[in-house]
Parts: C-alpha cells; structure tokens; sequence
C-alpha cells in the first residue's frame, strides 16, 4: 500500500464559471458601448447622406447680416480648451470671451413658450437673454420678437436619446434633427400664438453657424442644438418661417 496518496483538485468547474463570467462582462461592457455609440455614429451617417453640412444660404457681405462676423460671435472658437465647452448650461460659455451682450436689444417682453407637436414639446419656457440653460431654453442676443420681422435665435441642450427627458431643459432638443420640412413649431407670446414651419436644416461647425443671420423680410426661427448627440462637436440648425398671423 502507498503511504501517500496525492488526489488532483478538480479546477474544471471553477475555470467554466470563470469564463463563462469574462464572456459576460465582455459581451456586457461591449453592448453598453455601442449603446452609447450608436446614436453618435448613427447620427453622423444621417447627416451626411440626408442633412447639409454647410450653410444653406450665400454670405451676405451688409453689415446688417455679416453672417461670417456674427457666426465667430455666436458659436465662439472651435478649441478644447474654449470656455464654449466646458458648461454648457450656461449661455454666455458657448461664445467667446469677448463681450456680446450689447448688440442685443431690450425687450420688454421677458420670456414666452415654444411648443414642437412633433417632438411632444409643451409650452416649454424660453427666456429672452437668458442665461441658464439647465431652467430653459434661451433666445440669445435678442434682436426681435416672435411676430416680428427679424430672426429670433433659441439655443437648447440635447443628449443622448437614451437619457431623453421631454421636461428636462438640459436634454429637451435631443430630437430635433428629427424635424423635416413644413413641421409646426409654435410661439405663445402672451395671448398671441403664432405659427411657424420649417424650411431649412443644416449641421456645420461651431465656428460657421451664422444664427443670427438677420432677414427682415419676414418673421423667422431659428432652434439651435449640439449634435452628434451627447456632444458639442458641431451644430445642428433648424430654420422656420411665421407662416400664420394671430
């Protein structure tokens, strides 16, 4: 008889459960990055087969709609290290350092309502000059009224559709590039309504939008958000024209 008997640990089972649990994470961790991804990537493939990627309209060289001038004002320097990146939520960080706040003019009316039926949006709050995008949306340096002739520029935050939340100002444009052509978007100022369809959007960079491009040859809107979704790479622009009087 042997006076030791050494029996080998049977390590089968344990090894599958490991394995099986490192496929999992790695299938896991792999679905939660194209999760993320995918409305990046799609989003980038619909724009550039389906959206303009320029501006839509020639420069106009009058100093009265200097797209070129007033876009570097609007939309800031396309850097890393720009103020116009790091907070979103407050307005005055996505333009440059320079002081802008006085080409806008006073208006005596303080804020009004927007509402897209085809993006569920209700009577969603935008405050003339305002600041804080995380409260509203914010019609920024304020030229005209809604009704008025002239542009009306209304900046608001998007993200990814994931984390979508119609009440929540720091995601309520995540769907706007899902408008099209001849969508109402409505204006509540006071107890005047007035009736806006889209004509135009395009995606450009930061440093090329020309938002406040003035026509005063009727009442226009102009949304602003960033896009691909979940990012401020570039800048979707959706333009709409009063078509309906109150």
């Amino acid at each position: 008889m042997p006076i030791h008997v050494y029996i080998k640990e049977n390590h089968v089972v344990r090894k599958k459960v490991i394995n099986y649990a490192s496929y999992i994470a790695l299938i896991v961790g792999s679905l939660l990055l194209f999760w993320s991804f995918y409305p990046v990537l799609s989003f980038e493939l619909y724009s550039r087969f389906y959206m303009q990627d320029s501006l839509a309209s020639p420069v106009p060289a009058s100093e009265l709609a200097s797209s070129l001038k007033e876009a570097s004002s609007v939309m800031g320097s396309y850097s890393v290290f720009s103020n116009n990146v790091r907070d979103f939520t407050q307005a005055h960080l996505w333009f440059p350092l320079q002081n802008v706040g006085s080409e806008s003019k006073d208006m005596n009316i303080k804020e009004y309502t927007v509402s897209i039926p085809k993006l569920n949006i209700i009577k969603a709050r935008v405050v003339v000059g305002g600041e804080d995008l995380s409260r509203s949306l914010v019609h920024y340096l304020p030229k005209s009224l809604p009704g008025e002739y002239g542009n009306v520029a209304i900046f608001g935050h998007s993200t990814l559709p994931q984390l979508y939340n119609v009440t929540d100002y720091k995601t309520i444009f995540t769907y706007l590039p899902s408008l099209e052509k001849n969508d109402t978007i409505l204006i509540q100022l006071g107890d005047l309504e007035y009736e806006y369809q889209v004509s135009d959007m395009f995606v450009v960079m930061p440093d090329k939008v020309s938002v406040l491009e003035q026509k005063y040859d009727a009442s226009y809107l102009t949304l602003v958000t960033c896009v691909p979704p979940g990012t401020f790479w570039k800048r979707l622009v959706v333009r709409a024209k009063l078509v309906q009087l109150p």
